[in-house]
């Protein structure tokens, strides 16, 4: 499905209010773009594959749980069924968690507060997020798994039998009518989760779109590069990484995810950074004719502007 006309299109991991909808959100924030929610992360690679949607926004990883598999899963793309998506930027949303509660259930806020709630409802990430407050205030409560942060906000806006929470975003709160009796209530300040941009390199109209940079005195180029090596040939990897250090290729960060074609082999994904110049404008290239030497494959998923740098 081609699209000429109309609103650029954006997928972000649903559902509404979630944080990757307000990723979405204040990553196009300077559009017109049309957001829409998808329930799994494949239904948004797909999306996008079929171009259906002009970008997807989904997360990857996260500073204090680490790599979202979900995300490193479809990219390793095992079957070839997402070929023409590819990174073309990142954004970076400071996560803070909030304690969620029906509206007017606590008219006097957290400070008066009296232990009744019985329940509590986030996603499986979120718990360990915010793990000192939970064994503070509410050792013993039971925990809900749901499929969202903004699902359990959603659910304690409706319920009505007994006391229960949700941890989830002040975006949330707001979407669904919600209180927030305590705000903040991550374990460090700092908490911040990245989401990768995605396009269909084939979409012309995608192309034309320059996404929002903040101005910084040097821009970092990003480059995400996955490949497999014959594992049977010692410093087959050690080999691999050789040629991002050739090339002035700075490695930024490593990751695997399981071949599913022999046990304990591996697909690597490889993050590198360059300061682009004349010297090093083909560097990527030149990296990946080396690295299909002494890899069973390699393949690019794309290259974008640093978003890191212009936060600290």
């Amino acid at each position: 499905m081609n699209m000429t006309l109309g609103r650029l299109k954006v997928a972000f991991l649903g559902p509404r209010a979630s944080f990757s909808h307000q990723a979405a959100a204040e990553s196009f924030g300077r559009t017109s773009a049309e957001l829409l929610p998808h329930i799994t992360f494949a239904d948004a690679f797909s999306a996008l594959q079929q171009q259906e949607v002009d970008y997807a926004v989904i997360p990857c990883e996260n500073s204090t749980n680490g790599s979202v598999v979900q995300t490193l899963d479809l990219l390793a793309d095992r079957n070839d069924l997402y070929k023409d998506v590819k990174v073309c930027g990142e954004y970076y949303l400071t996560v803070h968690h909030c304690l969620l509660v029906r509206k007017g259930s606590y008219p006097s806020g957290w400070e008066g507060y009296d232990g009744s709630i019985t329940k509590l409802y986030t996603h499986p990430q979120a718990w360990g997020q915010c793990e000192l407050l939970l064994s503070k205030y509410f050792k013993g409560v039971e925990r809900q798994d749901v499929s969202s942060t903004s699902k359990g906000a959603e659910i304690v806006s409706k319920e009505m039998e007994e006391r229960s929470a949700a941890i989830a975003s002040r975006f949330a709160a707001d979407f669904h009518g919600v209180d927030v009796l305590k705000e903040n209530i991550e374990d460090r300040a700092d908490n911040t989760t990245r989401f990768l941009i995605l396009r269909n390199m084939r979409a012309e109209r995608a192309a034309q779109l320059e996404l929002e940079q903040p101005a910084t005195a040097v821009t970092t180029h990003k480059t995400l590069i996955s490949f497999a090596i014959d594992h049977s040939l010692p410093g087959a990897l050690a080999n691999a990484l050789l040629i991002f250090k050739a090339h002035g290729l700075n490695l930024t960060s490593i990751n695997t995810r399981p071949s599913l074609k022999r046990a304990w082999q591996y697909i690597f994904f490889v993050e590198c950074g360059r300061t682009p110049s004349d010297e090093n404008r083909d560097a990527v290239i030149k990296a990946l004719n080396d690295l299909r030497h002494v890899t069973e494959f390699c393949r690019d998923l794309g290259t974008w502007k640093d978003q890191l740098g212009a936060r600290i």
